[in-house]
């Protein structure tokens, strides 16, 4: 015979401040858990939504990101002229040659202190390459000119990162002439520029971070990566999707973030977890008589488990929600941090997912488990006439 449900949810009640302390103990934790996944999820988000599958990203192999790589201009020339690359109507490629350097710049308000920025030089089919960069504020810069445009993300955070300001690297004077929005993506934390210019402050008139260029079909990546491989001139670079690139540039910061995360919480679902085991406990000596009838009225041990075990799952379930629903909030904020892909400021908010949520959920889950299980055991194992004589 099992125990009716409406028991166990009656039972909740009967102790209402320390079931309430428990349900809070067990929201925080989900909450601080639920937020570090946030956290390394935004930035996963953010940097995959920098690229897109149409485009391809050249960058040497041994390069930790854009700006260890190099790509000479004679090897540029070479990948240009490969079949696999889309071009306009006048024939010529889809493609920029990027030049990717960090500079210093001094953060606005009470974050203060210096912090990187990313600068890139673009040639003009960069912006069709990369259509959702929209200059919102000012102008495009002029080919040709010390003009940078920059990113919504680095004109909110930084001194000196507005339109019509300047600002001095590489050895000259760059005039800020415009401010451009990406829709969130990592571009979004840049300022960009004429790259010729760029390779002539930096001394790199004849080398690229990395190459970006439209496949004349998304079909060809393999035949791609085939023709890269048989060119010796080509070897020692790695052909990937802009998307996958980023991606994995993302990877090492969402991992690391995840795993302190999870030993965070470990670390504090201790604590949950004995607040659960508590009250579970304060709630089988608080009912012993009933314990004692459920049983000569016929109920099983299992049964009894099952009600106390269902009840701690239960306070958990509810925590979560709790934790849940405060945690996605978060997802209004934005917050920046260095990206160790670039060493350079990067935005992004926190993303709340279905994933995110089932783990949140099992989590809490495992909690309650660990918690009301010995309470269980011994609600379970009472004698049943010790039970009725402790009245």
């Amino acid at each position: 015979m099992k125990v009716p449900f409406k028991y166990v949810v009656r039972n909740l009640f009967t102790r209402r401040l320390t079931t309430a302390i428990t349900i809070t103990g067990v929201a925080l934790v989900v909450f601080v858990f639920v937020g570090v996944l946030m956290l390394a999820n935004g930035i996963r988000q953010t940097l995959v939504a920098t690229g897109s599958d149409e485009n391809v990203l050249v960058a040497r192999k041994a390069a930790n990101g854009e700006i260890s790589s190099i790509i000479m201009n004679d090897v540029y020339g070479v990948m240009l002229s490969l079949p696999q690359v889309a071009r306009d109507v006048q024939g010529r490629a889809l493609a920029t040659g990027d030049v990717v350097v960090v500079i210093n710049l001094e953060k606005i308000g009470t974050e203060g202190g210096m912090s990187n920025v990313t600068v890139r030089g673009v040639s003009p089919p960069a912006f069709e390459l990369r259509p959702r960069v929209r200059v919102v504020e000012g102008r495009m810069f002029n080919w040709g000119g010390r003009e940078v445009i920059v990113g919504s993300s680095i004109e909110r955070r930084f001194s000196g990162a507005q339109v019509g300001k300047t600002i001095r690297f590489g050895g000259d004077e760059w005039t800020i002439v415009g401010r451009f929005e990406t829709g969130g993506n990592g571009f979004n934390s840049e300022m960009w520029g004429d790259v010729s210019q760029l390779q002539d402050a930096f001394r790199r008139g004849g080398s690229y971070s990395t190459v970006t260029f439209r496949l004349v079909s998304t079909d060809q990546l393999e035949s791609l990566k085939t023709a890269f491989g048989q060119d010796n001139r080509l070897q020692e670079f790695e052909v990937k999707t802009e998307r996958g690139f980023f991606a994995d540039q993302s990877e090492f910061m969402s991992i690391f973030l995840s795993v302190l995360g999870i030993f965070i919480t470990v670390f504090f679902s201790l604590g949950a977890m004995i607040g659960a085991m508590i009250t579970m406990y304060a709630a089988v000596a608080n009912r012993t008589i009933e314990i004692g009838t459920l049983r000569a009225l016929g109920f099983r041990r299992r049964s009894v488990l099952a009600a106390f075990l269902v009840e701690s799952l239960l306070i958990a379930l509810i925590g979560a929600a709790i934790g849940l629903f405060l945690a996605s909030f978060l997802q209004f904020l934005q917050v920046s941090t260095l990206n160790f892909g670039s060493f350079s400021e990067l935005e992004f908010s926190f993303a709340l997912s279905t994933t995110i949520v089932l783990w949140a959920t099992a989590f809490s889950m495992l909690m309650g488990f660990v918690g009301g299980f010995l309470p269980s055991i011994r609600a379970a194992r009472l004698n049943i006439v010790n039970a009725l004589r402790s009245a």
